[in-house]
């Protein structure tokens, strides 16, 4: 009876802990469309239509304003605006420079030194993290991420001879962590082989 209650509970568990991040994704990608939308909803109460044709406007306005925005940024004033709103306002707000430096990465627009996959040494382990920036004495500031929730996680500064940038895609890195870690050999196999010594003189003398 005791073994079955054990296994139920573990089960439980196991279960909660999948379909909560789960869950709690899809609550906040609804929740910020529907924010969206009723920013757009004094425009699109203006179409004589259902409830259900007016949030396919709202989204497709939505998109719009997007591509829009997209354009004035790219012109001279408007970056120029957009990186004054960012210091001032947007680079004050917690997580904004991470999440800026993923979302760039995600879209493959972001610089390959910025959050790029590494394995780090702890003790005997190497552990999968990303590595946030490179310090003035040359230590590393990373980020060991959560699983299955890469958006948090651990921020430690590591010496450089213990951190050993990998190659390999920046959303394949992402993937290991948000599936628990399967998938990590990708890390391995994208670590650098070690650079043998050089032999000492005498011996390289010794073996001619």
């Amino acid at each position: 009876m005791k073994t079955l209650a054990e296994f139920t509970k573990t089960t439980l568990i196991g279960g909660v802990l999948v379909i909560l991040p789960i869950y709690i994704a899809v609550l906040l990608l609804a929740k910020t469309i529907k924010g969206m939308l009723a920013l757009l909803a004094p425009v699109t109460a203006q179409v004589p239509a259902g409830l259900q044709f007016r949030q396919i406007i709202a989204i497709v306005l939505l998109i719009a304003v997007c591509f829009v925005v997209g354009l004035v940024v790219r012109t001279g004033p408007g970056l120029r605006a957009k990186n004054a709103f960012e210091r001032v306002v947007l680079e004050k707000l917690p997580g904004y420079t991470f999440l800026r430096g993923l979302a760039k990465r995600l879209t493959g627009r972001g610089d390959e030194h910025t959050l790029q996959p590494a394995l780090v040494a702890f003790d005997d382990a190497l552990v999968p993290a990303l590595i946030v920036e490179e310090l003035e004495n040359g230590s590393y500031t990373i980020l060991v991420p959560s699983a299955p929730t890469p958006m948090a996680g651990n921020i430690y500064i590591v010496s450089r001879e213990r951190v050993h940038p990998v190659d390999m895609p920046f959303a394949k890195a992402i993937g290991v962590f948000s599936k628990w870690g399967t998938g990590a050999g990708e890390f391995l196999r994208a670590m650098p082989a070690p650079t043998p010594a050089p032999m000492p003189a005498s011996t390289a003398d010794a073996g001619r």
